[in-house]
């Protein structure tokens, strides 16, 4: 689904323990376990409980609240933040009304993100011993705004619309 030659994902090894039918409406926040599958309508946070854990949202799949998950793959509707600490995939339905914040992205044609597309890396933090800046060897350093701007001019990380496989974007 996602291209010819791609990794093995560790999202297609999550067994579905949690699924929330189409015709389902669930008012509250969820926290689960292992992997949960999204038809229906979820109005409140979703918290995986471990590392291991996977949420899918198909098509017609809404979640109204903040998502935080290792693994997502939408093709839905979020209407909040999403925070993966792994990987996100925005399959060509997925609409995120919300910031992303995420490892490693994957967004097909047709997907949108109307807020920040937030990169955080899963390493650690660099420890800093006395004396030493901020800034990692080769990056330039120095201090200051410095922010970078994109194509369009607007500043990297401010809120804005984006729609993967349009012109401009």
């Amino acid at each position: 689904m996602w291209g010819s030659g791609s990794k093995k994902k560790s999202t297609k090894n999550a067994k579905i323990e949690t699924l929330v039918g189409r015709n389902t409406e669930i008012t509250g926040d969820v926290h689960f376990e292992g992997g949960m599958h999204v038809e229906g309508t979820v109005r409140g946070n979703v918290h995986a409980e471990d590392e291991s854990c996977v949420i899918s949202v198909s098509q017609h799949g809404v979640i109204e609240g903040d998502v935080k998950v290792p693994h997502i793959s939408l093709d839905g509707t979020v209407t909040g933040d999403v925070y993966a600490r792994e990987r996100v995939e925005l399959a060509p339905h997925a609409k995120v009304n919300g910031d992303v914040y995420y490892n490693l992205i994957q967004m097909a044609a047709g997907a949108s993100v109307n807020g920040k597309m937030v990169h955080k890396p899963a390493e650690q933090p660099l420890l800093l011993e006395k004396g030493q800046t901020g800034t990692r060897p080769g990056s330039g350093g120095g201090s200051g705004d410095r922010s970078e701007r994109n194509d369009r001019g607007d500043r990297a990380g401010q809120p804005g619309r984006f729609e993967a496989g349009k012109p401009g974007s």
